[in-house]
């Protein structure tokens, strides 16, 4: 699609003008949507001219171009069909072009968990997310390890409820260890609900979106939603559930054991946690990290790495995450002086 193809730092020009009416009306719309095109221009060293029903991108990386170009026309026609993109969702089909990787959006569009209480449809947004969401269906035990904003507790409460809607189980049971991130809180008022309501309040706020409030008051009252400390676990055997472990790198060994044996017939347990925010005593080991190791290669469990590039929060959170992997990286490696 390239113009004119010069690699000595001259300029390379595609455009995206095509000869149908329906390609017309893709160039019409992108340059429509001003805020993708800018966030293009602001990501990568081109400048996307948009005239009429031309629009042109001009830079000195031919692959980069083709790229972008196909990244934009699917942009396009996705948006032709009604849908609405977030400034996560457009950032990361950019992410994906800048490290070198294909993008296929429709297939992630096309793929909806399940409709929150406005009837927006809730959907992976990424190629691990993806992952996922497909995990999660097709295995008895999915860990979902990765970084804050990657969608972890969010998609495994959007799945819970979907199964919990086609009747595939009859109760949800969300369960966090109930450990101080790096504070001591003293004593905390009133019955047990009360005292473990701060620890599972991020599960309340993905179900206040997916669940009318006096639905999920309604289900709580009857126990079709059950939300527990994990100490409260021991001894339980759960059937025809689905089973969500929050914050799993705050489990013992010990811990993960018992939980992960509570799993009855019937029933799904999805773990989530990051292992690069463990909350335990210094000589306590995270069950999440020894468990990646027991585990590994039983049937019908999975574990599914998300990283930064998952991130579909703020962009600065993605930012803040790799901030502190290179952090990390710095300080583990060995000293040359």
């Amino acid at each position: 699609m390239a113009d004119t193809k010069d690699f000595n730092n001259k300029m390379v020009e595609s455009n995206l003008t095509q000869q149908t009416s329906h390609d017309e009306a893709i160039v019409k719309l992108l340059a429509g949507h001003s805020e993708i095109l800018h966030m293009v221009e602001q990501a990568f060293p081109v400048t996307i001219f948009a005239r009429g029903t031309s629009l042109s991108i001009k830079g000195e990386d031919e692959e980069l171009i083709k790229r972008l170009e196909d990244l934009l026309t699917q942009f396009a026609e996705l948006a032709l069909n009604g849908q609405k993109f977030s400034s996560a969702e457009i950032r990361y089909g950019l992410n994906q072009i800048g490290i070198g990787e294909s993008v296929n959006l429709k297939s992630l569009y096309d793929e909806v968990v399940c409709v929150s209480n406005r009837g927006k449809p809730i959907r992976p947004c990424t190629n691990g997310q993806k992952e996922y969401t497909r995990a999660i269906r097709e295995n008895d035990v999915t860990f979902a390890i990765g970084p804050a904003g990657t969608g972890k507790t969010y998609l495994a409460v959007a799945q819970a409820v979907a199964f919990l809607k086609s009747a595939k189980v009859s109760r949800i049971v969300l369960v966090r260890p109930v450990v101080e991130a790096g504070e001591r809180l003293g004593y905390l008022p009133g019955d047990l609900m009360d005292k473990v309501e701060p620890y599972l309040r991020p599960l309340y706020d993905a179900f206040y979106e997916l669940l009318p409030a006096e639905k999920f008051n309604r289900y709580i009252e009857k126990g079709i939603i059950e939300l527990a400390p994990l100490a409260y676990m021991r001894g339980r055997t759960l059937n025809d559930c689905f089973i969500i472990l929050d914050e799993a790198q705050n489990t013992t060994p010990e811990q993960m054991k018992m939980f992960l044996t509570r799993l009855g017939f019937g029933s799904k347990a999805i773990v989530t946690g990051d292992i690069t925010q463990v909350d335990l005593p210094s000589n306590k080991i995270s069950g999440l990290k020894l468990v990646q190791d027991i585990l590994k290669d039983i049937p019908k469990i999975a574990f599914v790495r998300l990283s930064d590039h998952d991130v579909v929060r703020h962009e600065i959170v993605q930012r803040i995450v790799r901030a502190y992997e290179n952090y990390e990286q710095r300080r583990k490696a060995p000293r040359t002086d």
